[in-house]
């Protein structure tokens, strides 16, 4: 099986296991994850993080947003560019008041929020598909995220729900390994 044929699988195989989760299970996961991270160091000492606008099946990592800018860290979430075709960083500081849907539905900052260059990020919150311990990401298939992640050298951290952490994911010479992996249950830092 070619890697695209394994890639389609194992997204298929992922979201099946995402939708046996409650509600109440993603909402008490999505905290534990929060609650973990506030503990690393790398998280403490990160200055400007790039968050992301969680979708339906995907970790929400929101919840740290308000204690984020509390800590005096400046947060960003990823805009589209039409003109680039890419995502670059915009500044926010409100998840509400600061973004509307954007290309894909879901929440980008408006377009008067300042961006931010992608190498002046210290830490990146990366979801996915799916991650292997390898620190090799599966992506929805476009590549949006990978060239992103391609333009920083901020730490890169996956954020997932456990049952997304798979053994092996196919990677790709463009595929971007994170630095870290963080779940409900775990912190790993990765080594390259």
């Amino acid at each position: 099986m070619d890697q695209p044929t394994q890639k389609s699988e194992l997204r298929r195989e992922i979201r099946q296991r995402l939708k046996g989760m409650t509600d109440q299970q993603r909402r008490r996961d999505s905290q534990a994850a929060c609650d973990l991270l506030r503990l690393q160091q790398a998280w403490i000492i990160a200055q400007r993080v790039l968050f992301y606008a969680p979708m339906p099946d995907e970790l929400d990592v929101s919840l740290l947003l308000a204690a984020a800018l509390a800590e005096g860290k400046t947060v960003a979430l990823p805009g589209f560019v039409p003109q680039d075709k890419a995502y670059e960083a915009f500044v926010i500081s409100h998840l509400t008041d600061h973004c509307a849907p954007g290309k894909f539905g879901i929440a980008e900052p408006k377009s008067d929020c300042a961006r931010l260059e992608l190498n002046q990020l210290d830490f990146v919150l990366a979801p996915g598909v799916g991650f292997d311990s390898s620190g090799h990401r599966l992506g929805r298939g476009r590549g949006f995220y990978d060239r992103l992640l391609a333009k920083t050298t901020a730490i890169k951290c996956g954020v997932a729900f456990d049952l997304q952490i798979v053994e092996r994911i196919p990677a790709e010479a463009h595929d971007i390994r994170m630095d870290c992996l963080l779940t409900p249950t775990r912190w790993q830092k990765l080594s390259p």
